[in-house]
């Protein structure tokens, strides 16, 4: 529904200062959180909080509403707020986001409540709320090389390229490394010990590089068992991306490889 103005302060929160007025024109929103502690693990399950949105508004503005006003407990990460970093992945209702990319005019329904679950990626290790551990993943990320081999002296200027070599494997530069689509992967959920999308993509962009020469022991890595293959193709991690890589497609270039040439 759509909050009434008031210019008077709301009262104090039991854990939170006072809140600052509701600004017109803003729908009151649920938001159904997963709360877990390590400390104390069997209180682990959902708490629901009411947040002013605007249309205008990002999902993180509201997080950092309910940090800051209404429960100063809530764990989460985020650095940049642009969709830059790629520290603020989770899941918003069921499907993996980061939260600064999402706009609230995206959930928002004239005259209709809005309620928005949120939840920890899923396939790591949760540490709090909706943090978790990005240790696993980092260490597929570092199995497939992911920096630029080569043999003999290095240049004295930098390595020439041309644009239609660039374009070979400009999709995979985009890559911020947030875990979107690997814990997307119903693969990786089930277990933990494959790749994953987003460490095949970052050797996917080196594969491919003209002028790298480590292409055959990225793809040997890659044709283990918990490599490549392990992909059943079911486009979630395309789905998930925020920065619109074609993480299947790169995938199955992979694949390509092994089987007929670079």
């Amino acid at each position: 529904m759509t909050a009434a103005v008031d210019n008077k302060p709301a009262g104090p929160s039991p854990s939170g200062p006072a809140q600052p007025p509701v600004p017109p024109g803003a729908t009151m929103v649920t938001l159904k959180i997963y709360r877990f502690n390590p400390e104390n693990p069997d209180a682990a399950g959902w708490q629901s909080y009411q947040v002013p949105a605007l249309p205008t508004d990002r999902f993180l503005n509201l997080l950092l509403y309910v940090k800051g006003y209404l429960d100063g407990t809530l764990t989460f990460r985020r650095s940049c707020a642009h969709g830059v970093c790629g520290s603020d992945a989770m899941r918003i209702n069921g499907v993996n986001r980061l939260a600064c990319k999402m706009l609230m005019k995206d959930f928002l329904r004239e005259g209709k409540d809005v309620t928005i679950t949120v939840e920890p990626i899923r396939g790591l290790p949760v540490e709090k709320d909706l943090v978790v551990d990005m240790e696993p993943f980092f260490d597929a990320y570092r199995a497939v090389k992911p920096y630029l081999i080569t043999s003999g002296n290095e240049p004295t200027r930098e390595r020439i390229q041309s644009a239609t070599d660039r374009h070979r494997f400009d999709d995979t530069t985009k890559c911020i490394l947030c875990a979107c689509c690997t814990t997307s992967c119903p693969v990786y959920w089930m277990d933990g010990s494959y790749f994953g999308p987003a460490a095949i993509v970052n050797a996917h962009r080196f594969i491919f590089d003209s002028r790298d020469e480590g292409a055959q022991e990225r793809l040997d890595i890659l044709n283990e068992a918990e490599g490549v293959w392990r992909c059943r193709t079911t486009f979630n991690c395309t789905d998930a991306c925020p920065r619109g890589i074609q993480v299947t497609k790169a995938i199955q270039e992979v694949k390509r490889a092994l089987l007929f040439s670079r």
